[in-house]
């Protein structure tokens, strides 16, 4: 029975501990942003008679995208947490790690650092490599309190994006010395001028538990905390860690007031947690800021401000072009292209076939008495019988080949003096006029009684007709053609015609008579 009684009271002190340790880390909890990452609310709890919650403008919800892919770490540098300084004038260093520090010089934004000195209007800080300078502070305690911040002022809420610290000029004082056991608000936005709406409204909270632990441990006075917003009068309560967008403002001077409230709705008392600030809106402002939330430039016209290796383009007014009058085009000449000669058979000339003319008669041609030495009687030459002309079959014309002269039909003797032949494009025209053949000379042999020679007529000649051309020969004697070469030693000979060749018949030597027939006798 001891046994038991001592495990049941083991156990329950074991589950009275672990309770109050839970409790002790409840209390210990600080609330951290209860944003979703890159999304706002969709639908927007405030709503007044003069100001209402909108989303953010739409090219700040795509650059913010880019934004939240860092995860910066923000520390103080110098002057330490509770360093006590002989000088009024304080230089401020600072160190940050995962976030570019820059302003782009064409837009005038970027990543930068929100310093505030005690609860003083905030300083920007672009450049890390030039420490900030606080000059003519008065002597006491001072709060120092920085956090990382987007180019549209819009303050990181990861856990190390703030950093806090407390030092002293010459001597401590009471003043601006927050509680560190206490939440602390930190006033942001809105701030300064504005050209646009909706305007920001953005703040920072140190040592405020979550929510979520607020049901948990309702003994935890400031577990369900609220932050109480008043602008120009007109109060509105927000229960949440965001970022919100309003619109409502009035041109010029508007005021605005953010308080930190406890579970009983309560001011908590502490150094910053009511503030105050003043802003201007005038409408149709002309900075970087205001053409942004207009809607003016686009993401890529400004995705220098979260990227500091992307080249900005600017929008740029394109001039107008000049119209040029249209130049009449002069008509081009067409080239009609040159026709390449081809080589095309030449048609071989038809000889033409002269009509055969009709023969015309050849006159007797009496015999010339030839004179001799002795005065004895002339004997009446023997005339031969004129011998029957033989039909002279037809030539059928034979087309000559080209560049081959016809060679003559008769011997060399005849033709060795003769020219070329015509060419086959030359068309033979015939003879004009046949000469008269001549008539043949017969000598007889000679015996102790002188006869005269007997005249010997051959058979006149047949002319030939050739296919062939031949230019018209000059009239010529009625003699032969062998009696007149040297006399015309350039004329051509007639292809067609051949001259009769005189025939020269030898005197035979008489026998003389045998012995027998001189006996005889």
């Amino acid at each position: 029975m001891n046994s038991r009684r001592t495990t049941a009271v083991t156990l329950l002190k074991s589950l009275i501990a672990l309770v109050l340790v839970l409790s002790l880390t409840s209390c210990g909890e600080k609330a951290v942003s209860q944003e979703p990452s890159a999304s706002f609310q969709q639908n927007p709890e405030i709503s007044t008679k003069q100001f209402s919650e909108v989303p953010p403008p739409i090219v700040i919800q795509e650059l913010r995208q880019t934004t939240d892919l860092y995860s910066p770490q923000v520390s103080i540098i110098s002057p330490k947490s509770d360093e006590i300084l002989q000088d009024n004038t304080v230089t401020v260093r600072f160190q940050v790690k995962d976030l570019p520090i820059y302003k782009d010089s064409k837009l005038d934004l970027g990543p930068h650092l929100q310093v505030i000195l005690d609860n003083q209007p905030d300083i920007e800080v672009y450049d890390l490599n030039q420490p900030l300078v606080l000059s003519d502070l008065p002597p006491g305690t001072h709060t120092l309190r920085v956090f990382a911040s987007r180019p549209w002022h819009e303050s990181y809420k990861n856990e190390g994006a703030y950093a806090q610290t407390t030092f002293h000029v010459f001597t401590k004082s009471d003043t601006n010395n927050p509680d560190p056991a206490l939440p602390l608000l930190t006033y942001n936005r809105p701030d300064g001028n504005y050209g646009a709406e909706p305007i920001l409204l953005d703040f920072y909270l140190t040592n405020a538990p979550l929510h979520l632990l607020a049901k948990d441990n309702p003994d935890n006075l400031f577990a369900d905390w609220r932050i109480r917003c008043t602008i120009n009068g007109e109060s509105f309560v927000l229960d949440r860690w965001q970022a919100v967008y309003l619109k409502g403002f009035k041109p010029g001077k508007n005021w605005v007031k953010l308080e930190f409230l406890d579970n009983q709705g309560n001011p908590v008392k502490n150094e910053f947690n009511s503030t105050v600030r003043l802003l201007t809106y005038e409408p149709k402002g002309k900075d970087t800021l205001s053409k942004i939330v207009r809607g003016e430039l686009s993401k890529d016209q400004v995705r220098s401000i979260v990227d500091p290796n992307y080249t900005t383009k600017l929008p740029t007014a394109e001039p107008t072009p000049e119209i040029q009058p249209k130049e009449e085009k002069q008509p081009v000449p067409e080239i009609e292209p040159t026709p390449i000669p081809t080589a095309t058979p030449t048609a071989e000339p038809t000889p033409e076939i002269q009509p055969k003319e009709e023969k015309q008669p050849v006159p007797e041609i009496e015999p010339t008495p030839i004179p001799t030495a002795t005065p004895t009687a002339e004997p009446t030459p023997e005339i031969q019988p004129k011998e029957e002309k033989q039909p002279v079959p037809e030539i059928e014309p034979q087309p000559l080949p080209q560049n081959q002269p016809k060679k003559p039909r008769f011997g060399g003797f005849f033709n060795r003096r003769a020219h070329k032949m015509p060419t086959p494009q030359q068309t033979v025209e015939p003879s004009p006029s046949l000469p008269p053949t001549l008539p043949e000379i017969i000598e007889t042999p000679t015996s102790e009684k002188t006869e005269a020679p007997q005249l010997e007529v051959l058979p006149e000649a047949e002319p030939q007709l050739l296919p062939q051309k031949v230019a018209p020969q000059p009239e010529k004697p009625e003699l032969g053609r062998y009696f007149n070469r040297r006399q015309y030693p350039n004329a051509a000979p007639s292809p067609s015609l051949p001259y009769a060749q005189p025939k020269i018949i030898q005197p035979s030597v008489p026998e003389q008579p045998s012995s027998e027939t001189q006996n005889q006798s």
